[in-house]
């Protein structure tokens, strides 16, 4: 495993981040593919095992039942100070006034919520899943502030945004004194890479790590266009990311690896790893090959020829993932 600062900050993370979304109490928040905790250990066994020290999950994965799963599991396979734990809140955890967003109440409530769930004392890193539009943010910035300072919280990170709103975030955090975002979770891989246009030079400009969501575009990289799984077939956010004209770049992934004589997710992940401004991919494994494949990639070299013949397909795409 190869190990990078998150960004700006002194925190070692490994090149590859395992994402939790997968892991919980099957059918909980419209999750019906995710695996209980029985089916889930051997995969964060095998992620320990490869040296993966990076873990990502969200409060409102599986209704919580993520957060349950992966903080077991971390305790049962490691000691807490050897892993990297990361949450996000913004979403629907209760119905009715103040179960989700960005105020200043729902942050207090959902932190404590997070690592009762989780079992531990804090998190490494805290993030907000979107931008809460009804919150100052200011309120939202300055809670956040507060999370760090009463320890429950390492680091924080925000998630898919705009590049001018995650600038004007980063100022206000900045013209405060408050704890600064390290990390950008955004939405890029082969087939939707607006990011590129502003939110990663922006990144690389101020120190801030990227871990990019679904690399693989939800798996539909890995496989033929029309070949389809049982989370596809019921992943209705998922439904909204991608457009047929992606077929093209999806074939062209096939006929890399295919001439490589390597499985497809191993370039598709090389393409993204070769950029320097991609701190760790955040993978889901829900198979063990999935796990080999990524760590793989880490030593994936790609030619210019072939970085050409993956991009030359795409085109422009509305904007993806957002609030």
């Amino acid at each position: 495993m190869k190990y990078r600062k998150l960004g700006a900050t002194g925190l070692d993370v490994s090149a590859l981040c395992l994402g939790c979304m997968s892991y919980g109490e099957p059918g909980r928040g419209g999750h019906p593919w995710s695996k209980d905790y029985d089916e889930s250990l051997p995969f964060f066994r095998q992620a320990v095992e490869a040296g993966v020290n990076f873990f990502d999950t969200a409060n409102v994965y599986s209704d919580g039942s993520s957060e349950e799963v992966t903080g077991r599991a971390l305790k049962e396979l490691t000691k807490r100070d050897e892993v990297v734990i990361a949450t996000k809140v913004f979403g629907e955890m209760r119905p009715g006034p103040n179960g989700r967003g960005l105020s200043r109440k729902a942050i207090f409530t959902e932190i404590d919520n997070s690592l009762r769930r989780l079992g531990t004392d804090y998190v490494d890193l805290y993030q907000i899943h979107r931008l809460d539009k009804t919150v100052p943010l200011e309120e939202t910035l300055e809670a956040l502030h507060d999370v760090v300072k009463a320890g429950k919280a390492r680091y924080i990170g925000a998630s898919s945004m705009y590049a001018w709103q995650f600038a004007k975030a980063l100022y206000t955090q900045q013209a405060h004194g408050w704890t600064r975002f390290v990390s950008m979770q955004n939405h890029y891989n082969l087939m939707y890479r607006e990011e590129e246009r502003e939110m990663l030079p922006l990144c690389a400009d101020q120190g801030v790590a990227v871990i990019p969501w679904s690399p693989l575009a939800r798996g539909r990289l890995t496989r033929d266009w029309d070949a389809t799984t049982a989370r596809q077939e019921t992943d209705e956010f998922g439904r909204t990311l991608y457009v047929e004209s992606d077929k093209e770049i999806v074939e062209q992934v096939a006929a890399v690896a295919s001439a490589r004589s390597v499985p497809r997710a191993q370039v598709a992940l090389a393409w993204m790893l070769r950029n320097p401004v991609i701190t760790a991919p955040i993978i889901g494994v829900t198979k063990p090959h999935h796990l080999d494949d990524a760590v793989a990639a880490l030593d994936v070299e790609l030619s210019d020829d072939e970085v050409r013949q993956l991009e030359e397909a795409y085109v422009p795409h509305a904007i993806a993932g957002h609030s």
